[in-house]
Formats: C-alpha cells, sequence, structure tokens
C-alpha cells in the first residue's frame, strides 16, 4: 500500500513544474526539454544571450523568454523585447509596453 506521499508524487508531471508555452514542439520528450532549458539558462547566465534565446523558443520555456525579452528592452530592441512577451505568452509585458508605444505616438502626433 503507497502512502499518501507517493501518491501525490505520482501526479507531478514528467516535465516537472517548469511553465512553458501552450504550444510545444511535438518531438521533444520531457527529460530533453528540461535539458535544455538548463543549458538556455546555463548559456543566459553566461551572457550568451542568443544561444539562450534559440533554447528557449525551441522548448517554449516562458520564463526564459520573458528574461530574453527584458534584455532586449533593456538593450533598446523594442521589438525583439515584443516579440518574446508575445511568444511566452506575458500579456502584462506586451500591454504595458503598447502603452507606452501609444504615449509616444501621441505625444508625437501631438507636435
Amino acid at each position: 500500500m503507497q502512502n499518501k506521499y507517493e501518491s501525490v508524487l505520482e501526479n507531478i508531471p514528467s516535465e516537472g513544474f517548469i511553465k512553458l508555452t501552450s504550444e510545444q514542439p511535438a518531438s521533444l520528450s520531457g527529460a530533453d526539454k528540461a535539458a535544455l532549458i538548463r543549458k538556455g539558462n546555463a548559456f543566459f547566465n553566461d551572457k550568451e544571450y542568443e544561444k539562450a534565446r534559440r533554447i528557449f523558443v525551441t522548448t517554449g520555456y516562458t520564463d526564459g523568454l520573458i528574461r530574453i525579452g527584458d534584455w532586449y528592452l533593456e538593450h533598446n530592441q523594442p521589438l525583439e523585447a515584443i516579440k518574446m512577451y508575445w511568444m511566452a505568452p506575458a500579456p502584462d509585458k506586451v500591454e504595458s509596453w503598447a502603452g507606452k508605444a501609444a504615449g509616444a505616438l501621441s505625444k508625437w502626433l501631438g507636435e
């Protein structure tokens, strides 16, 4: 007979609790995704952002896509940032940026 903790562990998804986008590549197993995400995080920490971005896009790793988007914003590449936020999906980040862009356009048109 199983104890109550063993039955809970059986319900954990094979890919763990990593937040992923809704569109997942069908050919990657949960273990492959987890290994790639770890590698992507290592690239990100080593400032190899393009390699990290490619892995995060491939795996659909939401938090990684958001961090890459934030990096793009910090480096004055807002369109690339929006792409990452859109893929994540991170609607709060997209809406925030869209509001700022609309404000800038209104100011320009007013001048």
